[in-house]
């Protein structure tokens, strides 16, 4: 993990006790569990007084709505926590945004190896500098790195539209949400 103010927990309780009007559970660290089939285990042996209890996900904190709802938690979850623990805080926010709003994992049937791959390949970083405008920021950085505009004499290179090759290359090419770049492959 990142550190253990980011850590991923849950507060487990059973909906026998919700609908008998208590909130009685327990906040549950992920990073204290390899996987899922031992979390669970965890969770059944503290509700271990309520004959067949149904367990209920009542609160989370750090974990991605993608790999949660109120009565499961994605398998997958693990290896995604010890995927991102692995990442700079800024990578794992790109990351969590890839998979959510781009690439829809893991109801896409990836396998995190792919997912992460793709991910590689898709995202161009952070843009979020003293431009205020990370398309417009892109674009320049875009223009730099391809030479696009090398060869061609200063006096006509300031006439250049960085604010319209911006618009056209997120018109079609790439995406940008809250501030990160992907291409759109």
């Amino acid at each position: 993990m990142r550190n253990l103010e980011n850590a991923p927990r849950i507060y487990v309780g059973t909906y026998g006790q919700y609908n008998s009007g208590s909130l009685f559970g327990k906040w549950f660290d992920l990073t204290d569990y390899t996987d899922l089939k031992e979390f669970l285990q965890d969770c059944f042996e503290f509700h271990r007084n309520e004959l067949d209890p149904e367990l209920m996900f009542q609160d989370w904190e750090n974990i991605p709505d993608f790999l949660i709802s109120e009565c499961s938690l994605q398998k997958e979850a693990f290896a995604y926590f010890e995927a991102t623990g692995e990442m700079d805080d800024e990578t794992a926010e790109a990351f969590e945004i890839y998979c959510k709003q781009i690439n829809y994992w893991p109801s896409n049937g990836y396998e995190l190896e792919d997912q992460l791959e793709s991910f590689r390949e898709c995202y161009r970083g952070f843009f979020g500098g003293s431009m205020k405008d990370p398309e417009l920021e892109y674009a320049y950085q875009y223009v730099e790195e391809t030479g696009l505009l090398s060869g061609m004499p200063s006096t006509l290179e300031k006439y250049f539209n960085y604010e319209a090759f911006a618009r056209d290359l997120f018109l079609e090419g790439y995406s940008e949400y809250e501030g990160h770049v992907f291409a759109d492959y």
